[in-house]
């Protein structure tokens, strides 16, 4: 089946064996194939609308930041929704979000649903808070998690169970 829609993100390989297990079982993104990751933009343009234009502008944005280092060293949560790890820094995440939503002003983060988009790794949401927090609890035991951030990646797929979402492209930081 086509994808159905595309997201920018920054994957965080080196997250998966602490957050892989609880992702699999909170985090519906990981149900459709989505790695450990920390969102640029979501949702993007529909993948039809990707073309050679676009990823250069992608590729153009993604040089204005330059490669990074970064800790996930602190639990959060969004209200008693989700449970997330915190990037240390933030900024270099917020810049890249900038430098794309300048190049598509059209495109707006969660579509537009958040005042303040924070930059976050998911390890669960929308399920019991119960289970949420047994999450967030196992994590934090296994905290700092530090990686180099160097790529910026366009992923496609669907929002429904099974391993759809694919890189599309990968755009190297400045």
């Amino acid at each position: 089946m086509e994808p159905s829609h595309s997201a920018l993100i920054v994957t965080v390989p080196e997250a998966e064996p602490v957050v892989a297990a609880h992702r699999q079982r909170l985090d519906a993104a990981a149900s459709w194939g989505v790695p450990a990751h920390v969102t640029v933009l979501f949702p993007f343009l529909p993948p039809a609308a990707i073309d050679e234009r676009v990823l250069r502008t992608l590729g153009r944005a993604a040089a204005t930041v330059p490669a990074f280092f970064v800790a996930l060293e602190r639990v959060g949560w969004f209200g008693d929704r989700a449970v997330w790890l915190a990037p240390s820094p933030a900024e270099p995440f917020q810049q890249l979000t900038a430098a794309v939503t300048a190049r598509f002003p059209g495109v707006r983060p969660y579509e537009g649903a958040f005042e303040e988009v924070v930059p976050h790794l998911t390890v669960g949401a929308d399920r019991p808070v119960g289970e949420l927090t047994a999450a967030g609890e196992a994590v934090a035991a296994r905290l700092p998690i530090r990686a180099r951030v160097d790529t910026l990646r366009l992923i496609t797929g669907r929002r429904e169970p099974g391993d759809s979402w694919l890189t599309r492209a990968l755009f190297p930081l400045g």
